[in-house]
């Protein structure tokens, strides 16, 4: 019997007001509630929070709900994979320790009821952004990473999340074009033998067949809610 997939990508837990934040939250984990008796394996494909910076003995208040959530899957043996992206790539132990998912810094195939799947948040894979793929070498070195944490919490959040929200709007509003975009990306993986690829990063949904394999982009929960499932066939549902 086939097992069930579901996949979310791109959700920014904390880019907006308040308001909206907590809604945004309470949509969250009442999907992590229904994929907790809906699906044998969670994929979160990037950028789960808007920013993330994970401190030796501290980490950043707030989404207590979520992180209740996502721990409540993995005590049901839901198996959770967590793609970090980039906004939410400083982390260390604290989701495979205390909540018990999987970290994955980069994509990875996954042979899913029999199809070959690549999941990944997709920075980094678009051509034409030399610039973004510099930065992230820096921001990832584990030296730059344990400067950044000699700064006090308050400070450090702070400065991450002014500089995520600039990030975001740079990755909103620049052209990245089809032909040498995410869909070029795709169509390598596919052409490797892969049936369907899925990313996240651009915000922007798609659903693309290309010679016998699919890419899949779930857009982003800042515009329109949505999760990917996967049994048989793969489907884009609407989560509102």
């Amino acid at each position: 019997m086939n097992k069930t997939y579901l996949f979310i990508s791109d959700i920014h837990l904390g880019l907006q007001s308040k308001e909206i934040e907590d809604k945004k939250e309470k949509l969250l984990v009442k999907f992590l509630e229904f994929a907790k008796s809906n699906c044998d394996e969670l994929f979160i494909a990037g950028d789960l929070f808007d920013f993330w910076f994970e401190y030796k003995r501290v980490y950043q208040k707030g989404n207590y709900r979520t992180l209740t959530a996502l721990r409540n899957l993995t005590d049901a043996g839901i198996k959770v994979h967590y793609f970090i992206g980039n906004h939410d790539f400083f982390h260390k132990d604290f989701f495979e320790n205390e909540i018990g998912v999987i970290l994955y810094h980069d994509g990875k195939e996954f042979l899913l009821n029999g199809k070959k799947f690549y999941v990944g948040h997709g920075d980094g894979l678009v051509k034409n952004d030399m610039g973004y793929n510099i930065l992230k070498k820096i921001l990832r070195n584990h030296f730059t990473q344990w400067l950044y944490g000699l700064l006090h919490p308050d400070l450090g959040v702070g400065l991450a999340s002014r500089t995520s929200k600039s990030s975001r709007d740079y990755t909103t509003k620049k052209d990245y074009g089809e032909e040498d975009g995410l869909f070029d990306a795709a169509k390598s993986k596919i052409d490797k033998g892969n049936d369907f690829v899925l990313f996240g990063h651009l915000h922007k949904r798609c659903f693309n067949n290309y010679k016998n394999g699919v890419y899949i982009n779930l857009g982003s929960w800042i515009d329109k809610p949505c999760y990917g499932k996967f049994t048989d066939n793969f489907e884009i549902i609407d989560w509102n």
